[in-house]
Order: C-alpha cells, then structure tokens, then sequence
C-alpha cells in the first residue's frame, strides 16, 4: 500500500506554533499574575500621589500669586511710570508698562487709572494674580493694578514637571489648557477615576483666582501605577513566573532553529555562488513551505540580474539620448561661465574622458581658461596640440600625444570669421574617442557655441538698452538711475557728489546753417571730449538734445567746478571740418555745477535742479562760461557761440 507524502509543516505555521507555545501562553500567565498584584495597592498609591501632585501644585500657585505681588510692589512704586504718567502721554505710559512687564518676568498687567483710561500688556488670562490699589502723592487712591504671574500653559507644563500629573485647567466655561492631548473636551470629576483614550485616571482639582477668566479650575490627572514593588512576594512571584517564561522560550527556540538551519544553509549557500557572479545557480524549491517559495523567487533573481546586465548597454544608449536633450537645453542659457561648466562636465561624462577645459578669449586676445573638470594638467601636452589645430582649422580636432588622446572643438567665431573666441576639449590616458563619442562632443560643443551667441547678443542689447547711439553715453534713463543710486551711497557714506549740466552754444545754428549731419558731428565730439575727461567713476551721459551731463561721485564743488572748466576749454579749443571741406567750425558749451552740499533738499531732483539753474545762469551771463550754483562764474565772454574759418 503507498504511503502519501508527509506534509511538510509551512513556516509560517511553524512561526505561529513558536508564537503561541513561547510568547502567547507565558504572556496570558504572566499578565494574570501580574494583574492581581497591582490591582490590591494601585487605586490607593495612585491616590497618595495624585494627593502630592495637587500639594505642589498649590504650592506653584501660591508662590506664583506671591511672585505677582512682588512684582506689583515694584511696578506701582516704579518712578519713572509715575513720571510719564504726570505728563500724560499714553503712549510712553504704554512703552514704559511694556518694559516693567518684561523686566519683573510676568504674564499680563492691567492698569486702570482714574480719569486717564485702562493700559494693559502682555495676555489674558493669567495664573497667579495679584491686585494693588494706586496711592496719589495727595495720598487719595488715583487707580488699580491687578498682575498675573504666568499663563496657563507655563503653569500646567511646570505642575507636570515637577509631579508627572498630567493638567487641565478650565475657566469662564471653557478649556484654557490641558497637557492631556486626548482629553479634549472630556468633562472631569472634582475627584475619583476616569478613562481618557482606554487608560485609566485618578483625577482631583481645586479651584483659583485668575486674571482674565474669573475663578479657575485645575484638574490633575495621574494614571494608575504600572508595577508593584520589587521586594513584595507578589513581585517574586511575577519574577518566577518571568524566568520560567524565558527558560521556555529559550528551549523552543534552541529547538526551532536547528530545524530552520538547514532550510537557511541551503540559501546561503546559493546567495554565495551569485554574489561571484555564477548566475546560473539555482536553488533547490523542493516543498510547499515558505522556503520553498523563497527559492523559486531566488532562481527568478538570479535570471532578472542576467537580464539586467544585457539592458545595460541599452541604458547608456538612452544615457547618449539624455546628454543630446540637456545639449538642447544648454543652449537655451544667459550665463557664459556656467553654460560652458555644464558643457564641460556633461561631454567629459558622456564621453567617459577623464579630464576638460573650457577657454574663451579675454580683452587681452588670449585664449584664457574659464572652467575646468578633472585633472587637465595631467594632458597638458594633448590638449594643448588638440586646441592648437583646432585655432588653425577652425574645426574639430583629435590629437593622440604621449599615450593620450585629446579631442577639441571652436565656440564660434570672430563676425569677420577668422577668428576663434573659445574651445572646449576633453582628454583621456588610455585609448583613443570613438566615432559617436566624436558625434556627441561635436553636438555638445555645437550647442554651448549657439549658447555663448546668445549671451552676446543678450549682452549687445542690454548696453543698446542705456546708450545713446549718437554719442556713445548713456542715455536719460540710465543717468536718471545711476543719479538715484550714487545719492543715495553719498547720503549714506557721508560722501560729496557733484553734478555737472551743459549745453552747446547755438546748437540750432548749427543745424540751420550746416545740416544736421554737421550738428551730429557736433554732439559726437563733445561727447567724446567728455569721455576722455571723465574718470572710471564718473557718469557722462547724453541729458536731452544738444543737453548732456557727468554725475561726479565722490567730487565736492569745487573739484566738478575744475572738471567743468577743463572740459569747457578743450570744447572751445575743437576744430570740426566743415562739410564743403573749405575751413573749420568751432563751438562753445556752457556749463552748470552743483554738488550735493549747494543742493536745498540733497536729493537727486535738488541736485539736478540746482545744476540745471545754474546752466540757466551760464547761458544769461553770456555763454561759453561755467558757473557754480552758488553764482560763481568762470569763462570767456567774449568768445562763446558758433564760429566758422573759411
């Protein structure tokens, strides 16, 4: 007769088995025990305590009110209070209540003072309250001062402290604070037990005054003690119980685990053999137990990482694909320096270089490294040969010197074409780009030279934006910014600003007898007259028409009346060819200064006011002259206007 096959217990069954024979009845034993001792001494410990608790609570709340009237002693007696009290100033009795509160360290003060109204600070209500009657110097009562020592939530978070009780304190018909989070709006007895979240509480409460919330109730709660004491027969007993609890487990679990270590052998060994790479084992699934299924899904690993290593070749294929996605978005940027950063990084991981550079040209015309990644020291010599033929070609290139290979490629070039303003190249030690890593670093280097046009041209138009294009100065707005922000620095640094307006003598003349192409060539001269006077600081800039002006930081009067006058001469001293080629046309500018110190107001607008006036009192005085807004004039009378030599 055959015999079925012996069902193997699962694991699982064999876990709950352990569960209950070790954990579960020693647990049910132990609980009963333990439960019948507590409950003879729990109710009336836990009394004496709550007892304790409200002790020191009352105690808090004595020394608190104590605190309070100490405290209304000293700010009744405050003299300084009494002072802006005479002056009648509510505001300053406020400030100065405000200040006495924080220095005694208390919650709320209230004042009331006959005739003058109620001042009070910090908050309502308050634990620990005490009240002062105010003594006039005519000794008739003048008001009341009522102090309350500390908030609810102070006093119930330090009864805690000291008494491990949780608190709840009620007032007005409503819950002001409670340290019991579950509580919420559970109505307490005055004294005996209930239940806050399925745990048990003795509570007892007393009630005080308060400022703000009429009498106080404070309710303590205490839970019941959690174990008895050690040396108590009960307490040896339960410790019996406990060491027979854990002679049990241990031999089960002896038992239990000489059983499970052949099942884990088995395993362990199979994890050992993949962790070498040999994803050809499999692990013995014989059974129906969790084991069993443990193995099957081992085998199914195993045959997931050998699918895995062939996706990786997939995956960096999509990487390749990712790099072209961030090339597209690198040309998109505004910033040269962190454009090229990126590029250079993402080439030298895209094509697994070790080391890259970017350089641009600098004012000087020299190539100048603007950021880097790895060691390019290290490739001196390649990268510098690569970056060399790519200057000669204008092209990418690949240099193979000394065992390394070094690959370069132009950021654009010169509007003339014959020139190229920046290289990025890449550098390895140990063999030679392949052709679509040469595809992608083109791509790349493609992308981030379309970047650097756009910050060009993104820089072009932002200085289009503040010059004037006739003259080369700034234009109106500009000089009306750079005139808010260097007042206001003078304002602040305690600095001198000067500020100088003028205007061509006979502009319209020019125009009406010459043209206005001879009048343009009027304006660009002086401009640039004006250019090569004024310093690195300074702010020429085209005011309006045949009108322009320098803002002059850091300069006192006398020093832009210098500049003005030095200005003024080589103006006159111009010689500007006529159109018909026959003789020469010679002009003269009138100048205004003013410095902060002359202006009424010291502002921009008064600045630009008092120079303009002053410009006004140039032109009236006779032109071809510089005068200071304080009336001072300098200049050739006699010689001022428009004059042609033919």
């Amino acid at each position: 007769m055959a015999h079925k096959p012996r069902r193997t217990p699962s694991f699982r069954a064999r876990l709950r088995l352990f569960f209950v024979v070790i954990v579960v009845l020693p647990m049910i034993v132990l609980a009963a025990v333990l439960f019948a001792l507590i409950s003879k001494s729990d109710e009336s410990q836990t009394d004496a305590r709550l007892s304790e608790s409200q002790t020191v609570a009352r105690g808090i709340y004595g020394d608190e009110q104590a605190r309070a009237g100490d405290a209304a002693d000293a700010i009744g007696g405050d003299q300084r209070l009494a002072n802006v009290l005479a002056d009648g100033k509510g505001p300053a009795v406020q400030a100065r209540l405000d200040y006495l509160a924080k220095r005694e360290s208390v919650h709320y003060v209230q004042m009331r003072i006959d005739g003058k109204g109620t001042f009070d600070t910090g908050m309502r209500p308050a634990i620990g309250s005490a009240t002062r009657r105010l003594i006039g110097q005519d000794g008739k009562p003048t008001g009341s001062l009522v102090v309350g020592a500390l908030g609810p939530d102070d006093y119930a978070n330090r009864v805690t402290r000291l008494t491990g009780a949780d608190v709840v304190i009620d007032g007005s018909g409503r819950r002001l604070t409670s340290t019991q989070a579950e509580v919420g709006g559970t109505e307490l007895p005055k004294h005996g037990g209930v239940a806050v979240a399925g745990v048990d509480y003795r509570t007892g409460s007393f009630t005080a005054p308060s400022v703000g919330s009429g009498v106080l109730t404070v309710a303590l709660l205490m839970p019941g003690r959690e174990s008895a004491s050690p040396t108590s027969p009960e307490s040896l007993a339960a410790a019996a119980a406990f060491i027979g609890f854990l002679a049990l487990a241990f031999a089960f679990a002896v038992a239990v685990s000489r059983r499970l270590q052949s099942e884990i052998q088995r395993l362990l060994e199979a994890a050992q053999r993949l962790g070498t790479g040999d994803f050809s084992v499999t692990v013995p699934a014989d059974g129906n137990d969790e084991f069993a299924a443990l193995g099957q899904e081992f085998n199914k690993m195993a045959r997931q990482l050998k699918e895995r290593l062939e996706e990786l070749q997939r995956e960096r294929e999509r990487l390749q694909e990712s790099i072209r996605r961030v090339g597209q978005s690198v040309a998109a940027g505004l910033d040269r320096v962190g454009v090229l950063e990126i590029v250079v990084q993402t080439a030298v991981e895209g094509v697994t270089a070790a080391a890259g550079r970017a350089t641009m040209r600098g004012p000087d015309d020299r190539l100048q490294e603007v950021a880097r990644t790895g060691e390019p020291e290290a490739f001196r010599r390649a990268l510098h040969a690569a970056e060399a033929a790519v200057i000669d070609a204008g092209q990418v290139a690949e240099i193979q010197v000394g065992g390394a290979s070094a690959l370069a490629a132009p950021l654009g070039a010169t509007e003339a074409g014959d020139q190229v303003i920046g290289i990025v190249s890449v550098a390895r030690g140990d063999h030679a780009f392949t052709p679509t890593e040469r595809e992608l670093f083109a791509y790349l280097t493609n992308q981030a030279s379309v970047s650097v046009e756009n910050v060009d041209l993104h820089e072009t138009v932002q200085r289009q934006a503040v010059t004037d294009e006739l003259t080369g100065l700034f234009n109106h707005r500009r000089f009306q910014e750079v005139m808010s922000v260097e007042v206001e620095r003078a304002r602040r640094y305690g600095h001198e600003m000067g500020l100088i307006m003028l205007d061509i003598d006979n502009f319209k003349q020019v125009n009406d007898t010459y043209g206005h192409l001879q009048g343009d060539l009027v304006l660009q001269e002086v401009a640039r007259v004006l250019q090569k006077s004024s310093r690195e600081i300074d702010e020429p800039a085209r005011y309006g028409g045949e009108e322009m002006a320098v803002a002059l930081p850091q300069t006192d009067l006398e020093g832009a009346f210098q500049f003005a006058e030095r200005v003024r001469r080589a103006v006159e001293d111009l010689e500007l060819p006529l159109p018909t080629g026959d003789g020469v046309l010679k002009v003269t500018a009138s100048f205004g200064v003013a410095s902060l110190a002359t202006a009424h107001h010291a502002d921009k607008d008064a600045l630009v006011a008092a120079a303009d006036q002053a410009l006004y009192e140039a032109k009236r005085a006779g032109k071809n002259r510089t005068v200071r807004a304080n009336g001072v004039v300098a200049g050739r009378p006699d010689v001022h206007g428009v004059a042609s030599t033919e």
